[in-house]
């Protein structure tokens, strides 16, 4: 490699360098750091895993990770299903200005900022909002409804955040797919149910997984929307961290809660792509 051409190398590689390190390792690093530090005193600490042991010790705190897991695992599959067709028929049967249209209709609801679009579902969701009002209007309840502050508002919620980065990797993936493959699979006898499970789902496969993933990912550490449309009883683990760290200032006991919430998660997408198969090069490729 000649000087001109390592040198422009490294000043591109600078500034991922920088991001990667000044972002993401060196905060991880430090919040490990303090995570193994025990208060014995007034500004005294100790190095200690008692707040990890606290962690699985409290049924509270580990039940509550448990649900959030389970929910944010509901919450991708729902993603998925909703995500797939809309993607397939962005990909395969919508042309030309059509299928521009769709896909900046999936893309419009996140010109604006997560706020608003959580703000938008609790004035929907209330019970003097337009869905409680069309219930009785058609006569389906005597009396105003609220939806707001349950499990089924966060999943509402939880779903529309993430759609378009489940839409995304699977539009690209399909996009890819021969037409003349499908229609080989419908020539040689199949059936549209067969088509999709022996050609198309396999195909998709690296968008699903990726897509799932980011999906994954993003309803696990999901602060705003749990809160908002699940009230202030809502359990979900991002609220501890907020409460640890915020509200009692208790710092190692919080940064534990969110390294675990890293290694339990990683744990979980670790896992995921062995089921499946996949790779993260595939995921990613």
């Amino acid at each position: 490699m000649q000087g001109g051409t390592r040198l422009g190398f490294v000043l591109l590689l600078t500034p991922l360098l920088l991001w990667l390190g000044l972002l993401i390792v060196i905060p991880h690093i430090d919040m490990f750091l303090v995570s193994i530090k025990e208060r014995v005193g007034v500004g005294e600490y100790d190095t200690s895993l008692a707040n990890y042991g606290t962690f699985f010790a409290e049924t509270l705190y580990l039940w509550t990770f448990l649900r959030t897991a389970v929910m944010s695992i509901l919450a991708t599959a729902i993603t998925l299903l909703i995500a797939f067709p809309v993607s397939y028929y962005i990909a395969k049967i919508a042309k030309g200005r059509l299928q521009s249209a769709l896909f900046l209709l999936c893309l419009v609801p996140f010109w604006v900022s997560e706020l608003v679009r959580t703000f938008g579902w609790m004035i929907l969701l209330r019970e003097t909002g337009v869905f409680s009002s069309l219930l009785q209007w058609a006569g389906l309840a005597d009396q105003p409804v609220e939806m707001l502050y349950n499990d089924a508002a966060i999943m509402v919620g939880l779903v529309y955040t993430s759609m378009l980065f489940m839409v995304v990797p699977l539009v690209t993936t399909l996009e890819s797919l021969d037409n003349a493959v499908i229609e080989a699979g419908y020539d040689l006898g199949g059936n549209g149910f067969s088509v999709l499970r022996e050609i198309v789902i396999p195909h998709a496969m690296p968008g699903i997984v990726s897509g799932c993933i980011v999906v994954f990912m993003l309803s696990l550490g999901n602060y705003l929307t749990p809160t908002m449309l699940g009230g202030k009883d809502s359990l979900w683990f991002t609220e501890l961290i907020y409460a640890q760290f915020i509200v009692r200032f208790n710092w190692e006991l919080g940064a534990a809660f969110g390294f675990m919430l890293l290694i339990l998660s990683s744990v979980i997408v670790w896992a995921t792509l062995r089921l499946t198969g996949q790779t993260l090069r595939d995921t990613l490729g």
